[in-house]
């Protein structure tokens, strides 16, 4: 495994300053959620789901339901991804997994009450990045009209994983950002301790064919870093002006 002083080393050299948000319903915001279900999340749940309980993990959770808590009573808009892919269409390098009808597909329990709420928008997607998950079949793009519908300035990124389909989905929304295709939306930030990414130790991945070691503080550091480096704000607290309602 990495070590806690390589890790260190790491991000000494690549240091990743974090700012906090403030969120008081002056600027629209909507809420991103990227691929909180049962086979990213729920131990014993998949191929790629956690083999026993990782704090990273439970603790993005976490604080993701404590933000679309806060989203719902405002009403303020929430667009969720849900890996769900087709049985005959794989995903290399990936093994099969969150197949469409399965529990792996399905929101962890903790969220599964927004899929009854009206201001959530659920896309099941069956692609890494969540933007290209979101085209239709005419060549719109759900997530495209979610922002330009709700009149959105600002989008938080939470979810799993860091490095993979946040930081996937989130250099895909920037591009269209700055190519005009997003309009009205200006920035694009992301909530370091609303995600997580998985664990994948060395001396694990030796003993799996075409494995790649993947140790999890490391790689979320680098995802956040990436994210970063394209443009986005990355924010380690979020707090809620209390005098603003919705």
């Amino acid at each position: 495994m990495v070590s806690p002083q390589a890790v260190e080393v790491l991000k000494n050299e690549l240091p990743l300053e974090q700012e906090n948000l403030v969120l008081s319903g002056e600027v629209k915001t909507g809420l991103v959620l990227v691929d909180i279900i049962n086979g990213f999340c729920t131990v014993g749940s998949g191929n790629l789901a956690p083999p026993s309980p990782d704090t990273q993990i439970s603790g993005m959770v976490d604080e993701s339901v404590k933000l679309a808590r806060e989203f719902c009573e405002k009403k303020w808009p929430i667009y969720a991804l849900l890996d769900s892919h087709h049985p005959d269409v794989p995903e290399p390098p990936y093994p099969p997994h969150c197949i469409a009808g399965t529990h792996e597909s399905n929101l962890v329990p903790s969220l599964q009450w927004l899929e009854n709420e009206p201001n959530v928008t659920i896309r099941r997607k069956d692609c890494i990045d969540g933007f290209l998950g979101s085209l239709e079949k005419d060549g719109s793009n759900a997530f495209v009209d979610w922002v330009k519908s709700n009149e959105i300035k600002a989008i938080l990124v939470v979810g799993i994983c860091t490095d993979i389909c946040v930081l996937d989905f989130v250099c895909s929304a920037l591009s269209a950002r700055n190519h005009g295709l997003l309009s009205p939306l200006e920035d694009v930030i992301v909530y370091s301790h609303g995600c997580a990414t998985f664990d994948l130790p060395l001396h694990v991945a030796r003993n799996m064919k075409g494995a790649l070691a993947h140790p999890q503080d490391l790689m979320h550091h680098i995802g956040l870093y990436i994210a970063k480096s394209r443009g986005a704000k990355v924010v380690s607290d979020v707090l809620f002006d209390i005098y603003i309602t919705a």
